[in-house]
């Protein structure tokens, strides 16, 4: 209790100017997954249907919209946020092989992540870690956070020697961590409970 005390003395400034921060942001509008409310997914529109059916699938609208069908019978907003889940590890694992072979690097294992203030992390010992709320962006921002993650298993650091072998296999890394923290604020939060746990992102690791 005392070193908090202590902490909270020596910072009070700092911790001010970033609750100011977090209170100025723009808080994303809780999505209620309803029949027909679209979200994105990759960066392009998915449409969410409440059908007659024992499991969601996935299926494409006439108008060439894809559609999420969650059976009526379930939880909507669990039923959407381990269908989105599921599709994000398998594109995720994808990625995360495409740049390890880019780099000459055997691939670890590739889990998601729920953190509050962290896109990924790398560990030499577990692996890579995303978090599963990348796939609503559009692919290149998914891969720019991939590049990071995969640069870490040969340099586990931020130095120069870091950002130059996020250069070599992401070229166009500094537009795209601009775009990211810009693009965690439009993100949709998907029911109450996600609105709870749902923290400002802005690191990539």
């Amino acid at each position: 209790m005392v070193e908090v005390e202590r902490f909270v003395r020596g910072h009070g400034a700092w911790l001010l100017d970033r609750l100011r921060r977090s209170a100025d942001r723009p808080q994303a509008p809780t999505l209620v997954p309803a029949d027909g409310v679209e979200l994105p997914l990759f960066g392009r529109p998915l449409r969410l249907r409440h059908v007659d059916a024992r499991r969601a699938q996935w299926r494409l609208a006439a108008d060439g919209v894809e559609e999420l069908h969650l059976p009526s019978a379930v939880d909507a907003t669990l039923a959407v946020r381990k269908a989105l889940q599921a599709r994000a590890l398998a594109w995720y694992r994808g990625r995360v092989e495409e740049f390890c072979h880019r780099l000459g690097l055997p691939v670890p294992p590739v889990r998601l992540s729920s953190a509050r203030t962290r896109w990924g992390s790398c560990s030499s010992l577990s692996g890579i870690r995303l978090h599963w709320r990348l796939i609503h962006l559009v692919p290149e921002l998914i891969d720019y956070v991939v590049a990071h993650e995969v640069a870490h298993l040969r340099e586990m650091n931020h130095s120069p020697r870091f950002w130059a072998v996020v250069e070599s296999v992401y070229p166009a890394w500094r537009e795209a961590r601009a775009r990211l923290r810009a693009a965690a604020l439009t993100l949709p939060v998907i029911g109450a409970a996600e609105a709870a746990d749902a923290g400002f992102i802005d690191s990539e690791d």
